[in-house]
């Protein structure tokens, strides 16, 4: 269980990054952080991640406060962020040190870095880096994985590509991907209508397809069929770039627990 507890941010010049953030997460559970540019949401992210610590309130991890890098959460960032001086299995390893070959291998093998595995990150396309990047996260083996726009500025096919690999890993392939989705819109109606209230919420899509079927780690026609079964059963209405979500249909479907 990740819990956050009245999580703020007030920054040495005075900007209050965030106040009182307050969830519990369970395990299994996908959960989106939207917002405006420049409202907090990597902040959010850094401090869940112990990259940056609370002013006020306190992460915790199955009841363990983070308050600095934890072996067992991996981050993939908005720039892959690589050691320049150290080769693509060097980073990698730097994250996992007690990482098998084996399973080195078969994390270069899915992401098609087995040749790559001596170069530099300069000699890396935005691709490639991006790829290492994957790769330095799942090789710790996260019991929590956060994700900062790793997709940002990619265009469409090798953000597919890299979706296909995330989905080979089994990043999170722990429920349905329509009960992902509902997840997804339901965390959007809380933040729109806290008081929970509403029979239905209006609420805009304002990332792209490519970013939606990463956040719930499945590819794009996976993702329009079950857009397609939401619709079907009543939970969300697509109206341009408007959905209207349907609080206990969407609520239904987000508990259900099988598997894919």
């Amino acid at each position: 269980m990740l819990a956050l507890r009245e999580v703020g941010k007030t920054y040495p010049n005075g900007v209050h990054a965030l106040e009182r953030v307050s969830a519990e997460i369970a395990p299994g559970e996908i959960i989106a952080i939207i917002g405006g540019s420049g409202c907090g949401k990597s902040t959010l992210l850094r401090a869940i991640a112990g990259l940056d610590r609370a002013t006020t309130g306190s992460v915790s991890l199955d009841n363990a406060v983070i308050t600095s890098p934890h072996a067992k959460i991996g981050i993939i960032f908005q720039e892959p962020r690589l050691l320049p001086w150290r080769s693509v299995e060097q980073n990698v390893r730097l994250a996992a040190p007690n990482a098998s070959d084996a399973k080195l291998s078969e994390l270069f093998k899915i992401l098609e870095l087995e040749a790559h595995r001596s170069h530099f990150p300069g000699e890396l396309s935005l691709g490639l880096a991006r790829r290492v990047a994957l790769a330095r996260a799942f090789a710790v083996e996260p019991d929590l994985l956060v994700l900062d726009e790793p997709l940002a500025s990619l265009d469409d096919a090798l953000a597919g590509r890299l979706r296909d690999a995330d989905e080979q890993l089994e990043a999170i392939a722990l429920h349905p991907i329509e009960a992902r989705l509902a997840r997804f819109f339901l965390a959007a109606v809380r933040q729109k209508d806290p008081a929970g209230k509403a029979e239905t919420v209006s609420l805009p899509l304002p990332i792209s397809q490519s970013e939606l079927a990463l956040l719930v780690g499945a590819s794009r026609p996976k993702v329009n069929a079950a857009l397609g079964m939401l619709e079907s059963e009543g939970a969300i209405e697509r109206r341009g770039q408007q959905v209207i979500c349907n609080i206990a249909a969407l609520s239904g479907i987000g508990r259900l627990d099988d598997k894919e």
